[in-house]
């Protein structure tokens, strides 16, 4: 017999599957977690509404909890702090207590402010910076370096000595270049107070750095110096020249090459470097190049109605002028500034000269005749053309060309030319007696006075039977050394040879000439 024992039989509850217990539990876990995410994601929120543009949790500066602080909280600590830092610096025997700023260091507390909220502030990174601990920020700390050695230099105090660099000079009476040595001096290495500041300023605590004063021997020296001399000598012992346009040497001479160099500290400091007086170099060579070049100067010849040469007043000269001054410029500069030998060479152009021909000029009496008949031509024309249109007549063209006095010893006249054409003269002048003539050549004004005292007594004292003085001479124009132009009132007649050499006009001649010309007029004195 078989007993079965079933739970309907014993009239108790029945009871549900495993299957569905399960899934009753899974319904209840659910909505238990939505309402903790609820809870959570609101709390989360506000949480990180709290610490919008704000600090983050965990974070530090200069030692303290900065969380939840503003930027403008957080600079004003920073800045506070970077003021009360004292740095104590000995240097031998004296202590100076200064701040950060006067050595130089900067502290930007909005900086450092900016770099403690610079989080994006999502709730992730809030709930990172709560469980990861300390976020330290330092502070944006610059070091100028060139204000901290100055502060260094200025530990030294006044009864040490500085050092004194070496230099390089000319010296004047021997001719040559020398180096004049320098000397150690008490002083500072600047660098020690420089590391010491960049490694601690940061910190924005107070700190003490030994700033030592030792010797410490010039930037430039002696040895510096030394070799700077043999460069110089070098330099000066290389040959250097320009072959001239005649065929001479223009030789560069190392006392002009020294007049040309100065030698100085570079840039550093810390070495001397040669210079060349460019502008002085170039001056030079175009002295050197006027002096090789040739003016060109025209002639002059007088000729007579027919075209025939009568006399020559004055030679044609061809010109010779230089073409390459800049160039040869350039090469010495560029031999100046190395060590090789100059060998540059004037190139030359000729400029061909021209003849001019003027009018014989008319004695005294022909000029008369000429005055008469013109005068007389003048009328007749003026009766003939009576009654006619002033517009239709023609004016005589003006003279054109160069400016050019004619001194002919010969007739004793003075003429006053523009171009080919007489304006002036000839006029009756006296030239210089036996034994003073006046000297012939081509020549320009040089000089003028309106009015002069004339003497010779820089050659003869006076009482001697040659010294003269003669005042308030008028109207005076020199062409050559002591030679010129001049009225000469003690004088009633011209046209004879009895001066001292001068040229000498009746007075109103003489302004005229001397209101006609300027300086730098063309004179030729010819027989």
């Amino acid at each position: 017999m078989t007993n079965v024992t079933e739970q309907a039989a014993t009239g108790g509850p029945s009871r549900p599957s495993g299957r569905h217990g399960r899934r009753r539990a899974l319904i209840i876990l659910g909505a238990v977690i939505a309402v903790l995410a609820v809870v959570l994601t609101t709390g989360a929120l506000a949480y990180a509404k709290q610490y919008e543009g704000k600090a983050l949790p965990g974070t530090t500066v200069l030692g303290q909890d900065v969380a939840g602080k503003t930027p403008e909280q957080i600079a004003a600590l920073v800045a506070e702090q970077g003021k009360s830092v004292t740095v104590t610096v000995t240097a031998g025997d004296q202590e100076h207590e200064v701040s950060l700023a006067d050595l130089g260091v900067t502290v930007d507390a909005e900086a450092t402010a900016q770099a403690a909220v610079d989080t994006e502030g999502s709730f992730s990174e809030i709930v990172s910076s709560t469980w990861s601990g300390e976020n330290s920020v330092d502070p944006v700390v610059s070091v100028d370096e060139a204000a901290v050695a100055d502060f260094a230099s200025g530990l030294i105090p006044e009864d040490k000595t500085e050092p004194v660099d070496a230099k390089v000079s000319f010296d004047e009476d021997a001719q040559s270049w020398k180096a004049v040595p320098g000397t150690n001096g008490q002083g500072v290495d600047p660098q020690v107070l420089v590391d010491s500041v960049t490694q601690k300023a940061p910190a924005l605590e107070d700190f003490s750095v030994e700033q030592p004063i030792e010797e410490i021997a010039p930037a430039i020296t002696t040895a510096e110096a030394e070799k700077t001399v043999g460069a110089v000598s070098s330099l000066l012992e290389q040959p250097m020249s320009i072959e001239g346009a005649d065929g001479a040497t223009h030789d560069v001479s190392p006392e002009r090459r020294s007049g040309w160099l100065s030698v100085a500290p570079d840039d550093s400091g810390k070495a001397l470097t040669v210079s060349v007086d460019e502008d002085a170099v170039r001056e030079w060579v175009a002295a050197q190049a006027d002096q090789d070049s040739v003016e060109v100067k025209d002639g002059i010849e007088q000729v007579d109605e027919d075209g025939e040469v009568v006399k020559v007043v004055a030679e044609k000269q061809d010109g010779l002028k230089i073409t390459n001054s800049d160039a040869v410029a350039d090469e010495l500069i560029a031999a100046l500034n190395g060590t090789t030998p100059l060998e540059a060479a004037f190139e030359t152009k000729t400029v061909e000269a021209e003849v001019e021909e003027v009018d014989a000029p008319s004695t005294d009496d022909e000029k008369k005749d000429e005055k008469d008949s013109d005068k007389k031509d003048s009328e007749e024309k003026a009766t003939d053309e009576k009654g006619t249109d002033e517009e239709e007549s023609e004016e005589a063209a003006e003279p054109t060309g160069e400016k050019w006095i004619d001194v002919d010893l010969t007739n004793k006249t003075v003429t006053a030319y523009v171009g080919d054409t007489p304006v002036w003269g000839p006029r009756s002048m006296v030239d210089g007696k036996e034994g003073n003539e006046t000297p012939t050549g081509s020549y320009e004004i040089y000089l003028r006075y309106d009015q002069q005292d004339m003497t010779n007594a820089a050659y003869y004292p006076e009482g001697h039977p040659k010294y003269y003085l003669t005042e308030d001479v008028p109207w005076v124009q020199y062409f050559h050394r002591g030679y010129g132009f001049h009225g000469a009132p003690w004088r009633s007649s011209f046209g004879y040879s009895g001066s001292h050499g001068c040229i000498n006009l009746p007075v109103s001649d003489a302004k005229w000439l001397y209101d006609w010309a300027s300086m730098g007029t063309r004179v030729e004195v010819h027989t």
